[in-house]
């Protein structure tokens, strides 16, 4: 009794939460009636239960056109069930992969935006760097005084020089902003790769060599497949095991046929009474009427009528 009940337990939920993913998936492959597919796709699935157990407990009792009908329909309602199921799971992976993907934009942008502002600090580096070059020159050739000197030159580079400061510092802090911003990121990217991990180690494993995009996508699609060769058949099949424990249990009585009557015997038709001018005629021609064998019989010499 307790093993009938486990495997009943089991088996309704291992079919349930497969009704779930495949009414998901199927919501989302027809977005636009989500509703009324999730009222179909429960009722279908209810259906494909009783069906199994009606065709495990009356298979030989049923006529054979209603017993294969039953038994297409259930195997098309696990194929539909399997797609749901499939269609659920790819949605949730190619949604890993949208925020991973998302992700990753969001990181290449704040790069590229690093880069922008160590080209401008790299600009302002290098005017800074041709101003002092050009006071070395005028050191160089001795001449630091008059108004054509080094440091009459440098006087009029000073307000040039703090806008360039200005400039770098600027874009330093923004490096620093933007440098902030991009550990978060790398942080929830490794995280996310983390996930998906262990699908590529799969990928890596089955192929021998460093999976690509096109193998983890192709690997995700192999663990899905197999996922949903044994989530619902295995949900069918406890349900049939489960019939059967029944039946060992309490038996289904056999349909017995009786068989048909043996034909009644034909009743032997009765002979007629002769009227009285019959026997008056039967007399004078020497045969009287016999009342046991209800008969003519002829009569003896010598004996009276």
């Amino acid at each position: 009794m307790f093993l009938s009940l486990l495997v009943l337990t089991t088996a309704l939920a291992i079919s349930g939460i497969a009704a779930y993913y495949s009414i998901i998936g199927l919501a989302a492959i027809f977005a636009a009636a989500a509703v009324p597919v999730i009222i179909m796709g429960s009722v279908l699935e209810v259906g494909k239960l009783v069906t199994v157990t009606y065709l495990h407990r009356y298979w030989r009792q049923s006529p054979f056109l209603l017993r294969s009908y039953l038994v297409i329909a259930v195997l098309v309602l696990m194929f539909i069930t399997s797609m749901g199921i499939f269609g659920f799971l790819s949605r949730a992976h190619i949604e890993q992969t949208t925020v991973t993907g998302d992700n990753i934009l969001k990181i290449e942008r704040i790069e590229s935006k690093i880069g922008r502002e160590q080209r401008t600090i790299k600009d302002a580096d290098g005017v800074l760097f041709q101003l002092d070059e050009a006071i070395n020159v005028l050191i160089e050739y001795d001449r630091i005084r008059g108004d054509e000197g080094a440091i009459a030159v440098r006087e009029r580079q000073k307000s040039e020089r703090q806008d360039l400061s200005k400039i770098v510092s600027s874009a330093e802090d923004r490096i620093s902003e933007l440098q902030s911003e991009l550990i978060v990121l790398e942080k929830g990217q490794l995280e996310l790769e983390a996930e998906v991990g262990p699908i590529k180690y799969i990928a890596e494993f089955v192929y021998g060599e460093r999976a690509d995009k096109s193998m983890l996508e192709e690997a995700v699609r192999w663990v899905i497949v197999i996922i949903v060769a044994v989530f619902d058949p295995l949900a069918v099949a406890l349900l049939v095991a489960w019939n059967d424990l029944q039946m060992r249990i309490t038996p289904v009585p056999p349909i017995i046929k009786t068989p048909n009557p043996p034909p009644r015997p034909k009743p032997k038709p009765k002979p007629d009474v002769p009227t009285k001018e019959e026997l008056e005629q039967m007399s004078k021609q020497g045969y009287v009427w016999d009342v046991d064998t209800l008969s003519y019989k002829r009569i003896k010499a010598g004996a009276t009528s």
